[in-house]
């Protein structure tokens, strides 16, 4: 029995982690809680849907158009809302209650648009899934797995040994040092809204094939996604996937002795704990502060 805890959490935790890697790289470009992140999460799962079932479209198909819509809805957010209040020097404040103000407004958005009824992307029966070491999984939560663990990699691939990926670590640095050296951090950002929010909406949908899609979701998955970005440390690839499984493993083997009802309060714990021995997370670096 315990191993099926463990399976499932690592299912959970492949997903989390992704939506804290996507958390992340738009926290390290601003450097504020964009909260509205949990909204676009949402709406990748409904475009997505909307295409697959709603408009007969091919699944990948389907998937590709949403996560691309996803990331242009994420450069919207950043390019009408954000930068127009950073230029007019808002603080970092101000812009937390935006993000805020703009998650419940979208989420009120998707549930008028298709309603609080809970839907599913998935088509069919389940299979019989495969015996691991003593628990089932399905193909499809194989494929959840896979597929966060590839686009994990993949997003390491890209910060660590593209251009892009170069340029939104200087700017997660120091961003008016990278301006001073030339690179245009107003795109860097914009570039990073659309690369985050595509991570999210693929996570949304990933975890749509084996669960029900609702207005709601994405506030849950964005809490468990900032609790991982903070305790795998903020910022480092491999911290959000150690984050990611570290929170779906607790919230899994936590209700495996206690009420489900303690599955949050399990995880909210551990940020606590972590906060107070371990503010810079498994693999963040502690913050220097240097005397004038």
């Amino acid at each position: 029995m315990i191993t099926q805890f463990i399976v499932n959490g690592v299912i959970a935790g492949s997903v989390y982690a992704l939506v804290a890697l996507g958390f992340s790289l738009i926290y390290g470009t601003v450097r504020f809680f964009h909260f509205a992140h949990g909204a676009i999460y949402t709406l990748g799962a409904y475009l997505a849907f909307s295409f697959f079932v709603m408009f007969h479209f091919s699944f990948v198909p389907s998937v590709v158009i949403a996560v691309v819509l996803a990331g242009l809805v994420g450069m919207a957010i950043e390019l009408v809302i954000y930068r127009p209040m950073r230029r007019r020097k808002a603080s970092n404040t101000v812009l937390l209650v935006a993000s805020l103000g703009l998650l419940i407004v979208l989420q009120n958005v998707i549930s008028l648009v298709f309603g609080d009824a809970t839907k599913t992307i998935r088509q069919g029966s389940f299979g019989p899934g495969y015996d691991v070491v003593g628990a089932r999984i399905t193909s499809i939560q194989a494929i959840i797995i896979g597929v966060s663990i590839g686009l994990c990699l993949l997003t390491w691939v890209i910060l660590r040994f593209t251009r892009f990926g170069r340029r939104v670590r200087a700017v997660a640095n120091d961003s008016n040092l990278s301006a001073i050296v030339g690179v245009d951090t107003d795109r860097v950002i914009l570039l990073a809204f659309a690369f985050g929010s595509a991570l999210a909406a693929g996570a949304a949908i990933l975890i749509s094939l084996d669960t029900d899609i609702t207005p709601t979701m994405g506030f849950g998955a964005l809490l468990m996604g900032v609790v991982a970005a903070i305790v795998g440390g903020v910022g480092s690839i491999p911290g959000a996937m150690l984050g990611g499984l570290l929170v779906g493993l607790a919230q899994q083997l936590g209700v495996s002795k206690l009420p489900t009802q303690w599955q949050d309060a399990i995880v909210f714990l551990i940020l606590i704990a972590f906060l107070i021995a371990r503010p810079q997370g498994f693999l963040g670096k502690a913050l220097k502060s240097t005397g004038v």
